[in-house]
């Protein structure tokens, strides 16, 4: 039986249960509506450090307890200590654990049940993939308040259109779900009474194919996003030359030759 994982991060602002090849992460500041505080990004960043390095993990869910999935910083914290050298350590902190996440190996799938702003929205846009209840919300809304929602526009950018993101930027307007569905900002969106069953539809999808092919595409996919084309094939074939020498995709080919289920070690 797989080991249970019960929240090791001794900060209960984030839960975290392990099972079955699933890492749940949980933001638990529901008064707060799960602020990005200095201290939920150090429980953050030091979790999902100890996934890179955990083969048992296939796939980590990030989700959020209560009414909102996250608003983004925490402005009480930012603005107690007015400083250059403070704002600009913080804002580093944010972008290190938004790359961290990204280069996991295994795909993270963002549980949207409540409102997303800001940083919070940029934590939606930076995940591989997300599901959305139907009653969510997705802003960067920090322009409201004289702050142009700079780092969450490097994730936004990546996910919508350029107009698309430069309107929510600039009027820091709401996009509820079918629109956020819509312009790519989540993958699949299912009323909230659903919305459990299907983020576990998508992790069993996921957990069913050879972890070694999902790791190997997840860090080419966003690779080759960044290069010009002809690096782009480089990279692909290489990696799709390497994927094809691991023993599960040989024998998952020969499975398919034979007309048979393949039996997969991971």
């Amino acid at each position: 039986m797989a080991a249970v994982l019960q929240n090791p991060v001794a900060d209960p602002m984030l839960l975290v249960d392990q099972s079955g090849g699933v890492a749940t992460l949980t933001l638990n500041r529901p008064a707060q509506y799960n602020v990005l505080s200095a201290g939920m990004m150090d429980a953050l960043q030091a979790e999902f450090e100890r996934i890179a390095a955990d083969p048992a993990v296939r796939v980590v869910v990030l989700a959020a307890a209560g009414k909102a999935f996250c608003a983004g910083h925490d402005l009480r914290e930012m603005r107690a200590d007015p400083a250059l050298a403070y704002y600009q350590a913080l804002f580093a902190q944010c972008s290190r654990l938004m790359t961290t996440l990204q280069a996991l190996p295994q795909p993270v799938i963002a549980r949207v049940q409540g409102v997303a702003t800001a940083a919070g929205c940029q934590l939606v846009a930076m995940c591989d993939l997300a599901v959305a209840a139907d009653q969510a919300r997705f802003a960067v809304s920090g322009v409201n308040l004289g702050l142009f929602c700079a780092t969450p526009a490097v994730a936004l950018t990546r996910n919508v259109s350029r107009k698309a993101a430069f309107e929510m930027l600039v009027t820091g307007d709401f996009i509820d779900a079918q629109q956020a569905r819509e312009r790519g900002l989540v993958n699949r969106v299912v009323p909230a009474e659903q919305l459990d069953a299907e983020v576990r539809s998508l992790v069993d999808s996921i957990l069913a194919k050879p972890a070694v092919a999902v790791a190997a595409g997840k860090g080419l996919f966003y690779r080759q996003l960044e290069m010009g084309i002809e690096a782009a094939y480089q990279l692909a074939g290489q990696t799709m030359a390497c994927n094809m020498m691991a023993p599960d995709t040989l024998e998952g080919v020969q499975a398919f030759i034979e007309k048979r289920p393949p039996a997969w070690k991971a």
